[in-house]
Formats: structure tokens, C-alpha cells, sequence
């Protein structure tokens, strides 16, 4: 589990979700269901949490998220410049370069952000990173980020990240081995559910 989380929330906005979230005991907020982004539906939420400080934006599409990246990314925040921050990972294989699902970032000397793709050139091979599914904020950086519309490159990339870089608020990235396995395809819910059976075999086989 993560140590540097002091509440969970889940944003949703499907009942049915909800029906399913009863059986746990996380706090889950209804949102509205014509959010572009998960930014927007974070920030939507925390205008009614006052004492949020530092909001870690945890996408669904990532359950295995490593919580030490987790960890990782609220302590870049202990320095008070950081506006916005995100993860990537050095685990970049060539099937992943020339795979859409698979964003490819591209930092500057100093770790920040300068670029993020879906598709890849060969001449933009090198120094290229692959981007993880969590993204941290100041929090009136994701409200002025919410009330931002959203720009020409975020929509044809479908990337939500582009708003801020678009908008000169500089994205600072933890660089990490960590490798994730998002679910963005059917393929990939049958590679995760496959992991996670593995893991919780383990588990139960230590316990005993």
C-alpha cells in the first residue's frame, strides 16, 4: 500500500460502478458523466475537499500501479516549485514504440516533460520514455487546468497531459524501472486478470 496517501477517493459516474464499489469501503464520489478527462473529473471532486493540498490522480486503467511510484511521485511535491508532476518508466521495448496505446514521453536535462506521443518516428528513437497512468497536482493547477478548454493536440492524441504542456505548466516526471500493465485493450484485461490471479495465489500461499 502506498504510505504517503492520507484519503482514497473513487471518481465515478456509472451506477453500476457504484453497485460494485459497495462491497468495499472506499470513498466514491458520483461525477458528472460528460468529463473530456480524468483531470476534469478529479478536480470536479476535490472543489468540494478544501483541505487538499496535493491531489495524486490515480487512472483506472492501472491496477497493478506500483504503490512506490505512488510514493514516489507525492514526494517530488515536497519541493514547493513543482506545479504538476507525473511517472515514466525506462521499460520501453520496440513492440511498445510502435504501439499507439503505449504514450512515449520525451524529458528535458531536468526531468520535465517536453513532449508526449502516441506514434514514434525512427529519427525519435533515444531518450524516449514510457508514460505511466498517474498524474499530481497542486491543487489550484488542476482547478485552473479544469477550467482550461481543452486544445487541438489533446483531443486528436487523445492525451489529457497535452492541456498543461499546451498551457506552459511544466509536467515534472519521476523517472522509474516500475513496469505496468494497463488495461487499454480486451487482450490487456486477459494479461492483467491473468497477473492478478498470480499475485493473489501468492499471497494466500505466504499467509498459510
Amino acid at each position: 500500500m502506498a504510505e504517503r496517501l492520507d484519503k482514497v477517493f473513487v471518481a465515478i459516474d456509472s451506477p453500476k460502478t457504484k453497485e460494485v464499489l459497495k462491497e468495499y469501503t472506499f470513498d466514491v464520489v458520483m461525477t458528472d458523466s460528460n468529463h473530456s478527462s480524468g483531470t476534469d473529473r478529479v478536480a470536479e471532486v476535490i472543489k468540494g475537499i478544501e483541505d487538499a493540498e496535493v491531489i495524486i490522480n490515480i487512472q483506472g486503467d492501472e491496477p497493478m500501479l506500483d504503490p512506490g511510484v505512488i510514493d514516489g511521485l507525492v514526494a517530488l511535491f515536497d519541493n514547493n516549485n513543482i506545479s504538476m508532476a507525473t511517472a515514466v518508466s525506462r521499460k520501453l521495448s520496440v513492440n511498445d514504440m510502435l504501439d499507439p496505446n503505449v504514450v512515449k514521453v520525451f524529458l528535458d536535462e531536468h526531468n520535465f516533460a517536453i513532449d508526449f506521443k502516441r506514434e514514434l518516428y525512427d529519427m525519435e528513437i533515444g531518450g524516449v520514455y514510457r508514460h505511466l497512468g498517474i498524474y499530481g497536482y497542486q491543487r489550484d493547477t488542476l482547478l485552473q487546468l479544469s477550467s482550461m478548454d481543452c486544445t487541438m493536440r489533446e483531443q486528436q492524441e487523445s492525451l489529457e497531459q497535452l492541456r498543461a504542456l499546451e498551457n506552459k505548466i511544466p509536467i515534472k516526471s519521476l523517472i522509474t524501472g516500475a513496469i505496468q500493465v494497463p488495461v487499454d485493450t480486451a487482450e490487456d484485461l486477459k494479461k492483467v486478470s491473468a497477473l492478478m490471479s498470480v499475485n493473489i495465489s501468492n499471497k494466500e500461499k505466504v499467509i498459510e
